[in-house]
């Protein structure tokens, strides 16, 4: 069976509390200053019992106009509204205010009371009754039950429950399963209880024991008890009102407005998209970046309003807005949301939240507002579809998804797996279920081909160039795995190959121009003429004109991988046969002396310089054939070995 919200509506001192204490039992103005002045200041709460054996939740909000803002944060989450209408004043300035927020929430079922009916006579009832016909002509409202009731006598009050019993039972049985989520309206503290907060559970369920966070403050504390309609509970589900006390939280850690939600599961921001609605009502149009006030679920925040495709938005018009707070908050796609001026302050649009996390829009973009058009209609598919374009290289993690969508994990999961198959996205970090859409995926395998493109056009004599060179091209913020990722599926599909550490295109291939070879040629005799005693590489380059200078680094590379030449060290190369033929001698003196010293192996190599011989000892260690022990060197065991 649903849990049901009533809320009540209607101009001050149009008999909304009193309609409650004749409904329930229960007086809902508990404030001192709310019994002095007799009007409803804080919004109050009570149970009404249905003859079906149904117990709805009921909402009673004040209607002055200096508390609609109370108004609002009570009205997020009623399911049935009580368009209250004094018969001796008929429609009111804040019945219509009223009237627009209830509309702007997205609430679509409620009836009309027509309150203090036993103070008119018959023929002014008539009219006014007319009069409030012709006045919801336009709204949800306009073929709701219209009930005359008078909470002093009780005229009307059985036929009142008994089109709130048929309405509530018209309203679908529709569990929401996705994160839970409770709009603080209300914090005290009880001895013995600690920190007690009241609000409408507008999502989800929630149970004693569970760990749950406040944000936007991010305070982390345990439910220690529940109740629902004043009774203790061990669960509450959407749809109730539900009040908590936890473990720990202190008064000053949480305020209305604040979200109790479990760990992780909403993200603070600065910044809506959304489907914003300028009421006709208005008398002016709406500038950009115009400054308003901000109510969604029961909270109240400073906003920007910035205009995507328009310089000013005219009464009675839609379009794409971003609302930029001046602190953060949270929400998740789909919650209904009101804007009031900031002065004089009256309700004057609101709307669905399209995006609760975006990223700051440039206004004018073409793609943005095409996309949020579109977002307001979308299904889930197209949703996380958008949103995983809009999320460029840097993909979103399920966790995000999640509120951009507002579906549960396993519908998401659902969602996100048919993409997968249809190759629209990919997964690029399984663990922490991160994705990518494939458009932006395919523009990181892009700009990897185009860079080595250029890499080799540029250098046509290098084989090509190592990975993490390549990956530091690429924005500092594409985390290495997805790089590694783009890399893999380039060699895959045969576009790049990788030998070793290097990568290059499928297609390159290293040849020497005339010019080129003929410098190879120049370089490998300077390097046979020398022997063991070769000059240093730089003492090459200088004796080159600039473009063969410029091009000489390359050439030694080919002659390396060709085998003809070594690097000994820095700066150092040798011919390799010349190297191949002092090894053999050095073998040769090791086997029979079994130890050598730096005096001996350089009479071995014919007397050369001291620049020359521990250089090429040392290369000799390097390579495994001989090791040092002190101030000599040895053959090592393997090659001791060898015949």
């Amino acid at each position: 069976m649903k849990e049901i919200i009533l809320g009540t509506a209607g101009h001050i001192d149009h008999g909304k509390t009193s309609l409650v204490r004749a409904l329930t039992g229960t007086d809902t103005d508990r404030l001192k200053e709310e019994k002095k002045r007799g009007i409803t200041i804080e919004l109050g709460f009570a149970a009404l019992s249905l003859p079906d054996g149904r117990r709805l939740g009921v909402v009673d909000v004040p209607g002055h106009e200096k508390f609609v803002k109370n108004m609002v944060a009570g009205a997020s989450g009623i399911d049935i509204v009580a368009m209250v209408i004094a018969a001796d004043e008929g429609v009111m300035p804040q019945t219509r205010e009223h009237l627009e927020i209830c509309s702007l929430l997205g609430i679509r079922h409620g009836l009309v009371v027509l309150t203090k009916s036993d103070a008119v006579d018959e023929e002014w009832l008539e009219m006014v009754t007319e009069d409030v016909r012709d006045f919801l002509s336009d709204s949800f409202l306009a073929d709701a039950p219209l009930i005359p009731v008078s909470s002093h006598t009780g005229k009307g009050m059985d036929t009142l429950i008994q089109a709130i019993s048929d309405m509530a039972a018209l309203i679908p049985d529709i569990r929401n399963t996705t994160v839970f989520r409770l709009p603080v309206d209300r914090v005290f503290t009880m001895k013995g209880f600690g920190t007690v907060i009241t609000g409408t559970l507008v999502s989800g369920s929630v149970s004693v024991g569970d760990t749950v966070m406040v944000y936007p403050e991010l305070t982390q504390s345990r439910v220690r008890g529940l109740q629902v309609h004043n009774d203790s509970v061990q669960s509450a589900v959407c749809g109730q009102r539900t009040a908590m006390n936890f473990q720990g939280l202190d008064l000053s850690e949480v305020q209305r407005g604040d979200v109790i939600a479990p760990p992780d599961a909403l993200k603070n921001t600065f910044m809506v998209d959304t489907d914003f609605h300028y009421l006709a009502s208005n008398e002016r149009p709406l500038k950009n970046r115009t400054k308003v006030r901000f109510h969604t679920g029961t909270s109240e925040i400073t906003a920007l309003t910035v205009l995507l495709d328009r310089d000013t938005l005219a009464p009675g018009e839609k379009a794409p807005v971003q609302f930029r707070f001046d602190r953060p908050m949270v929400c998740v796609r789909d919650d209904r949301y009101v804007v009031r001026s900031y002065s004089p302050i009256r309700t004057i649009g609101g709307g669905a939240i399209l995006n609760p996390v975006p990223q700051k829009h440039k206004r004018f973009q073409e793609n943005i507002i095409e996309g949020l058009s579109h977002l307001s209609e979308a299904g889930s598919e197209e949703a996380a579809t958008f949103h995983l374009m809009q999320a460029g290289f840097a993909g979103a993690a399920l966790s995000d998804l999640k509120l951009v969508t507002n579906l549960s994990e396993k519908q998401l999961t659902a969602v996100l797996q048919k993409l997968l198959s249809s190759r629209s996205i990919l997964i690029t970090d399984k663990d922490a279920k991160t994705y990518i859409h494939a458009d932006a995926f395919q523009r990181l395998c892009s700009f990897a081909t185009s860079y080595l493109e250029k890499y080799h056009a540029s250098y046509p004599l290098r084989e090509g160039l190592s990975k993490e060179e390549l990956k530091s091209k690429f924005p500092a913020y594409i985390q290495s795995r997805l790089l590694n990722q783009v890399l893999n599926q380039l060699v895959k599909d045969e576009k790049l190959a990788q030998e070793g550490d290097l990568v290059r295109l499928s297609t390159h291939k290293v040849a020497l121009q005339v010019d080129q070879e003929a410098l190879r040629l120049k370089i490998l005799e300077s390097y046979e003429n020398t022997g063991i005693t070769p000059p240093y590489f730089r003492e090459i380059i200088r004796s080159l004109d600039k473009g063969q200078a410029e091009a000489a680094p390359d050439v030694m590379k080919i002659l390396i991988r060709e085998n003809l030449m070594v690097r000994v060290k820095e700066d150092f190369y040798f011919h390799r046969p010349a190297l191949d033929r002092l090894q053999e001698k050095v073998v040769a003196f090791l086997r029979e002396n079994e130890e050598m010293n730096p005096s001996q192996f350089k009479d071995i190599c014919g007397g050369i310089a001291r620049k020359y011989v521990i250089p090429l000892m040392e290369y000799f260690d390097g390579i495994h054939l001989t090791i040092r022990i002190g101030d000599t060197r040895k053959l090592r065991k393997q090659q001791s070995r060898e015949t």
